[in-house]
């Protein structure tokens, strides 16, 4: 797609002293549209990607502060000395 429309382009560019294009030689490109099958699929994709991230970006935190919790208990525990003993 890339390579054709440079193609496509440099086939059309004004050739002056500055080589130029202009809208109308742009608003000219073919653009290939897939059929609707496969936009459907795209979209499905989209669909599944969009959910997992939502749900990364509520579920996320939730797990964070849960670790940090944990941290801090097993922290606590393991900073928790007996009382000291004289002999």
């Amino acid at each position: 797609m890339i390579s054709s429309f440079k193609i496509f382009i440099f086939q059309k560019a004004v050739n002056a002293t500055v080589s130029s294009i202009r809208k109308p030689m742009i608003e000219k490109f073919p653009i290939p549209i897939p059929p609707l099958s496969e936009q459907e699929r795209i979209v499905a994709i989209l669909d599944k990607f969009d959910a997992l991230v939502n749900d990364l970006t509520s579920g996320l935190p939730a797990e964070i502060q849960a670790r940090r919790k944990q941290y801090e208990y097993y922290r606590n525990k393991l900073l928790q000395f007996p009382p000291f003993q004289k002999r």
